[in-house]
């Protein structure tokens, strides 16, 4: 939030933004001013969210190639000039580079191209020091290392359940904290999973389903009761790097398009809310590690590409991509990588004070 930029003016101390959207992310929300520089947004009408409009291409997008008006987070889709979060968004990305530093939660060899243009166009330094699941392994064992991000309480059991499991043979499912759907579309999702015949996990939040919170489906739950496992939460980091777990449908948030890397599990998704249509764009445009599901759930699509990630050639393919992938997040976090000589950089260059950086070099 940028209104410690206020603060940290008035102390006369250094501030640094963390980023937790993607790189690519950012950019997007950054380039809203441009959009409505060239009368793209706000829409005309209702309409250009169902007769092509969104399908309009950017190709004068900087570090971000064959971009179109639907790949732009979501707030971009409405028909008022005073959207609260449109604005909101758009604000706080200009105004972060006011600041003495921005943080990103990735990696350069992720996502090099747009952090670039970003290093170009920005006044003020940016620094790629992600995934920070990776790089809290270097933190020594007390109070902060046993922190996480889960926002919920995690249901180990799961774990034990996926020891009984064949490698590669289990889907991930998962929507994060803020996703919700129709029962209509949850009843699509069930079906699709059942009628795959593949095992899975499928964390099913208490208010997931809009119209009927904690809704479960008798019927489903008994058809798949040998092959499934649903819980309410899990620890998904542990989850995503356990050997049986081989692809992930997820929302493409960010931190779970991170974890999925991180853990080698090519992905299925299934984008919901602001950025993660951007980040579906990359996972599955620009590094080749996933599928994008229909906005429209249908149980046939959704059985078909299931099999086809877990089963198929391509999701064989994604999965060797992915393991590249997580060897080079492994590497940028391990001592010496991009991301631990960017965080050694954004501390010895802007948090340091000058006195402190004088002493270490006499």
């Amino acid at each position: 939030m940028t209104f410690t930029l206020d603060a940290a003016k008035e102390l006369a101390i250094p501030i640094t933004f963390l980023c937790t959207t993607s790189a690519c992310g950012y950019l997007c929300y950054f380039h809203y001013q441009h959009l409505i520089d060239q009368g793209l947004v706000p829409l005309k009408n209702e309409g250009c969210l169902t007769n092509g409009y969104l399908d309009t291409p950017i190709p004068w997008f900087p570090g971000m190639k064959d971009m179109h008006l639907r790949d732009f987070p979501t707030f971009v889709r409405t028909t008022d000039p005073d959207d609260i979060l449109f604005n909101f968004t758009k604000n706080e990305a200009r105004r972060a580079t006011q600041g003495s530093a921005i943080i990103i939660n990735s990696f350069d060899e992720l996502e090099r191209p747009v952090l670039d243009a970003m290093r170009f166009m920005l006044s003020t330094p940016v620094y790629s020091i992600g995934p920070l699941s990776l790089l809290s392994r270097h933190i020594p064992d007390g109070p902060v290392s046993s922190l996480g991000s889960s926002l919920w309480t995690e249901d180990t059991t799961c774990l034990g359940w996926l020891d009984l499991k064949d490698r590669a043979s289990v889907l991930y499912v998962n929507f994060g904290s803020v996703t919700v759907m129709s029962k209509e579309e949850l009843v699509e999702f069930a079906w699709g999973l059942a009628n795959s015949k593949l095992d899975f996990l499928w964390v099913v939040r208490s208010d997931l389903v809009r119209e009927e919170p904690g809704v479960v489906m008798q019927e489903f739950l008994e058809e798949t009761k040998e092959r499934g496992m649903v819980t309410s939460w899990c620890p998904q980091e542990a989850v995503l790097a356990h050997p049986v777990v081989g692809g992930f449908l997820t929302h493409s948030g960010w931190n779970s398009t991170l974890e999925s890397i991180a853990g080698g599990v090519p992905m299925l998704s299934w984008p919901f809310l602001s950025e993660q249509p951007t980040n579906c764009k990359f996972v599955c445009g620009e590094w080749g590690i996933g599928m994008e599901i229909g906005s429209s759930v249908k149980r046939g699509e959704v059985e078909m590409l299931v099999k086809e990630l877990m089963v198929g050639e391509k999701g064989m393919e994604m999965r060797k991509k992915t393991m590249v992938w997580k060897e080079s997040a492994r590497r940028a976090c391990d001592v010496g990588g991009s991301s631990m000589l960017n965080l050694e950089r954004v501390i010895n260059d802007v948090l340091l004070p000058p006195s402190t950086q004088l002493g270490k070099l006499c």
